[in-house]
């Protein structure tokens, strides 16, 4: 089974990359460096920082190890090769809400970039799936938990 691409925006794909080398470079050093001064304490059988330093060891640990299979099989969208003519990854798209008569905007982004508190919705949540392929001026119909949302479509710009 061929594993799924992971869509990222450029913006999004710097982000991880930083992340990354930051959580290699600085922070495996600084929780090392946490570990050490713990051992040098003695038992370690009720040392707390010793328990938390680990604790931090293996979180980032595991945050590398998912940054790392994300960047594996990720798929580049290139922001200023969008096409503006129809709803897309990389796209900055706002939208009229019928029912609650209100406008949003939405930045349209890989799974693993989506922050809705930041305006910044997965291409495979419910919205991204009805917005994809959508043009300016169409309806699209998105079923929620909450009922059935209607939204129209006023723009599509660039995400950047």
């Amino acid at each position: 089974m061929e594993e799924k691409k992971n869509l990222l925006t450029f913006t999004g794909l710097k982000k991880l990359e930083e992340e990354l080398h930051d959580l290699k470079v600085v922070r495996r050093k600084e929780v090392a460096g946490k570990i050490k001064e713990a051992r040098e304490q003695g038992d370690l059988s009720e040392n707390a920082e010793y328990d938390a330093a680990k604790d931090e060891q293996r979180d980032i640990e595991a945050r590398i190890e998912e940054i790392e299979k994300i960047l594996k099989n990720v798929e580049v969208v290139d922001e200023d090769e969008v096409d503006l003519e129809k709803i897309s990854v990389g796209c900055r798209v706002k939208v009229y809400d019928i029912e609650y008569d209100e406008e949003m905007e939405f930045s349209l982004v890989g799974s693993s970039e989506a922050n809705s508190l930041k305006g910044k919705i997965s291409n495979e949540s419910p919205v991204g799936k009805a917005l994809i392929g959508a043009k300016v001026g169409d309806v699209v119909e998105v079923e929620t938990q909450a009922g059935l949302i209607q939204y129209k479509v006023l723009e599509i710009q660039r995400s950047n």
